[in-house]
């Protein structure tokens, strides 16, 4: 599989400059979809999302959430997603931040055409990287 492309929600900026989010302490969670977002998109609400009934936990694990010498750096581990069953073919992988009262949306990373299937048992990782998003 091809190294998935990041994409950020124009929606982001605004809702970091207005004190939707921190990032430090919010958690955040990925939702799947094989719909293409588009940077237009605000809240979780927007997106059309696959059946995730078969989806393991998918809220993400903030490692580290600093700046140094005025960059910010927002990490969050690796996340493993485990089917318990078919889970539908997904392309765009969205993270969203799940403590926000409208579930506001970050960021998604597209996996290419081919898309990606799960049967029962199977796994699939979301490698987010040395960090999710960088602020300068």
């Amino acid at each position: 599989m091809t190294m998935a492309t990041y994409n950020k929600f124009n929606s982001f900026v605004e809702a970091l400059a207005e004190k939707v989010h921190n990032l430090g302490s919010d958690t955040l969670a990925v939702a799947l979809s094989n719909t293409a977002p588009v940077a237009g998109n605000s809240v979780l609400a927007d997106i059309v999302q696959i059946d995730q009934s078969n989806v393991s936990n998918r809220a993400l694990t903030t490692t580290s959430s600093a700046q140094t010498n005025g960059v910010y750096s927002l990490a969050v581990a690796d996340k493993v997603l485990t089917a318990s069953g078919a889970v539908p073919t997904f392309r765009y992988v969205i993270v969203y931040n799940d403590s926000a009262a409208n579930d506001e949306l970050i960021c998604w990373y597209d996996y290419g055409a081919s898309g990606v299937t799960l049967a029962s048992g199977e796994t699939f990782t979301i490698d987010f990287g040395a960090s999710l998003l960088t602020l300068a």
